[in-house]
């Protein structure tokens, strides 16, 4: 090589020389560096790559897009039967269908009204007795031994045998009832269609139980009930027992119906007032007067009150002395004491027999 050529060439390397221990130790100090990862932060954006790689959503599909973009939900839509609609509609409505409340004043299924009556001084002393009565009336059973009645003009009640006309002011108990002294109670119960039902309870002015008695529509549950017939369908007897004693309504009807006796026990002996009937059409005969208490002896023969005939007009009052029972045109009389518009049933005759033609 000739000597001019070569000491460019010789000062080439000694200039490198010089310089390389500079740039090793540069490139060792950027290394550690280069190998760490870039961060990327979320509000710079990304150059883009020369060459597009399109990639599939996998997530998304053209049915799940709007004008192109994918929509907020992309959940499938379940086609649905219409008996799958109309059991996923019921469900729904159950869901958001609140729970009834009970029907306020009805008892039974019948519509009532309350009300209350105050009996007795002033004060502490005073009875409140509260109860409910029968919105629409309705007609009584006629096998029941009594029916409690509220009379709206005398602020009463009332306990009947039966009713023959329609008072508009007698209304027919029927619910709870409650009779307070002191803001005590004193006795407690139900009425259904002016009869007692299910359990009553009597209570002293201490709050102790002095009685309790279970009822169905009007006689002891325990009661011995005979009737006419096999399919006992009419009520020949009603016997009240109370813990196997005499205690209640008692009552006696005929073979059409109409009640024949009525009265009441009471520790095994009649107390009160005994009602013999015509048969029909629930009027009244006689009428006994027996011991106040069945706690006191028993009168064997009663005292006869009242007495009246046929056409339901009083003959005799003992209380008032009234005397008509040998007066035949009173005996007869017709009752004077009827509703307005009121006319007499017509009097059915069989028909006349017809003797058949001779041949």
């Amino acid at each position: 090589m000739p000597r001019k050529s070569f000491v460019p060439y010789m000062n080439s390397l000694r200039w490198w020389l010089r310089r390389v221990p500079g740039l090793l130790l540069l490139v060792l100090t950027l290394l550690p560096w280069a190998c760490t990862r870039k961060a990327v932060s979320f509000n710079s954006t990304p150059e883009q790559p020369a060459v597009a790689v399109v990639v599939a959503d996998s997530l998304t599909h053209t049915s799940d897009s709007l004008k192109g973009k994918p929509s907020l939900s992309t959940a499938r839509k379940v086609v649905l039967t219409k008996e799958q609609e109309r059991l996923a509609k019921e469900a729904e409505k159950d869901a958001q269908r609140k729970t009834k409340k009970p029907k306020k004043n009805v008892f039974l299924g019948e519509k009532m009204k309350r009300a209350y009556v105050k009996s007795g001084p002033k004060g502490r002393n005073q009875i409140i007795e509260v109860f409910y009565f029968l919105k629409y009336p309705k007609p009584a059973s006629d096998y029941a031994p009594s029916h409690y009645y509220y009379d709206t003009k005398k602020h009463k009640i009332f306990k009947l045998a039966a009713i023959e006309d329609e008072e508009p002011n007698l209304k027919i108990l029927h619910g709870p009832y409650k009779k307070l002294q002191n803001n005590k109670v004193l006795e407690t119960g139900y009425y259904a269609l002016g009869t007692r039902h299910l359990r009553w309870e009597k209570f002293d002015k201490n709050g102790i139980l002095l009685t309790k008695t279970h009822y169905e529509m009007g006689f002891p549950r325990d009661a011995n009930v005979s009737y006419y017939g096999e399919d006992r369908s009419l009520i020949n007897e009603v016997v009240p027992y109370v813990n196997g004693k005499l205690e209640g309504e008692y009552a006696k009807f005929l073979v059409n119906g109409q009640p024949e006796w009525r009265g009441q026990f009471e520790n095994g002996r009649r107390i009160g007032i005994w009602t013999k009937y015509w048969g029909f059409r629930s009027r009244r005969h006689f009428e006994y007067q027996y011991g106040e208490s069945g706690y006191d002896p028993e009168i064997t023969e009663p005292e006869l009150l009242r007495q009246y005939n046929r056409n339901a007009v009083l003959i005799f009052d003992k209380e008032k002395n009234y005397d008509h029972r040998n007066d035949p045109e009173a005996v007869d009389k017709p009752s004077a004491t009827r509703r307005p518009g009121y006319t007499p049933r017509p009097v059915r005759r069989a028909p006349t027999k017809v003797a058949p033609k001779k041949r």
